[in-house]
């Protein structure tokens, strides 16, 4: 006799308020216009997202090409934000610019402006290829010093001033903190990684320590979905990253002893994406 699996959601997933509201005004503003619409890069880290973007006639486009659009054009700023200089190429090149940086992001940019402003080093703890955190370092005029955990920084000034990608584990923020601290006397320090990042951290955390295997869904040039397979990870050996259901393992079907899957999904994973997983994984039990 098979015993069914038991799928367990992560409580914490899938699309995040930033992406989300991106995604919204995009599509929004490109059904309600005539012009064409176009985004900086891809609007999010998800090529399933950006497929169904492109059936809608939203195509993306990188930043040499600005000088190529039409002025009736329309052109947006995905999530993850941009640097000064980009704003003010956009705004010379006549098209309409249509602003979808996450509010978090913008918080983080607007602190890196006034504290560099301030006299204060300005710490990025992320990743420096990252579109956000190149996008932070552009409000501080590129002078920022981008580390993932702090261990390689040296000889720092007295006046300090510590940041997060929205997006870092928070293990990575704390040992540069704790870094940063021991070198400067003037230190600042925000925690600036987003709540939804956390709650899913923390989700994915509690259910891969409870499943015999795990499925984490999302981008692979996601930052927190990259997170998310590192932490299920340690919990669980036998964890995936996949971006859809078509990418889900061959598993055999369950023997006599119960199964428990557990799945988590990036900020970047729609819903549709997650509930095809899910049905293929009941499929498979039957």
């Amino acid at each position: 006799m098979f015993m069914p699996r038991q799928i367990i959601v992560a409580e914490n997933s899938g699309f995040c308020f930033g992406v989300k509201r991106a995604v919204d005004i995009t599509v929004n503003y490109n059904s309600n216009k005539g012009s064409k619409t176009y985004t900086l890069g891809p609007l999010i880290h998800n090529e399933n997202v950006v497929r169904r973007l492109k059936e809608q006639g939203i195509q993306e486009i990188e930043r040499k090409d600005i000088g190529k659009l039409d002025t009736r054009d329309a052109l947006v700023i995905r999530s993850h934000g941009i640097a000064p200089d980009v704003i003010d190429q956009i705004g010379k090149s006549g098209v309409t610019m249509i602003d979808a940086t996450c509010p978090y992001v913008s918080s983080i940019q607007k602190k890196a402006k006034k504290y560099h402003e301030r006299g204060y080093q300005i710490v990025i703890v992320g990743d420096r290829n990252h579109p956000e955190v190149i996008g932070i370092n552009g409000w501080c005029g590129n002078t920022a010093l981008v580390t993932r955990d702090g261990s390689e920084l040296k000889d720092l000034p007295d006046k300090v001033c510590v940041l997060s990608q929205t997006t870092e584990m928070q293990s990575n923020f704390d040992k540069t903190v704790e870094a940063v601290s021991k070198q400067s006397k003037d230190m600042l320090a925000f925690n600036t990684i987003c709540n939804a990042t956390r709650e899913r951290q923390d989700s994915a955390d509690k259910i891969s320590r409870l499943v015999d295997r795990m499925v984490v869904i999302g981008g692979r040039h996601s930052s927190n979905t990259k997170k998310l397979f590192e932490i299920c990870s340690a919990n669980c050996k036998d964890t995936v990253l996949i971006e859809n259901s078509a990418e889900l393992p061959e598993w055999p079907i369950p023997g006599k002893k119960p199964e428990k899957i557990g799945i988590t999904a990036g900020a970047s994973t729609p819903d549709w994406v997650i509930h095809a997983v899910i049905e293929k994984l009941k499929r498979n039990t039957r």
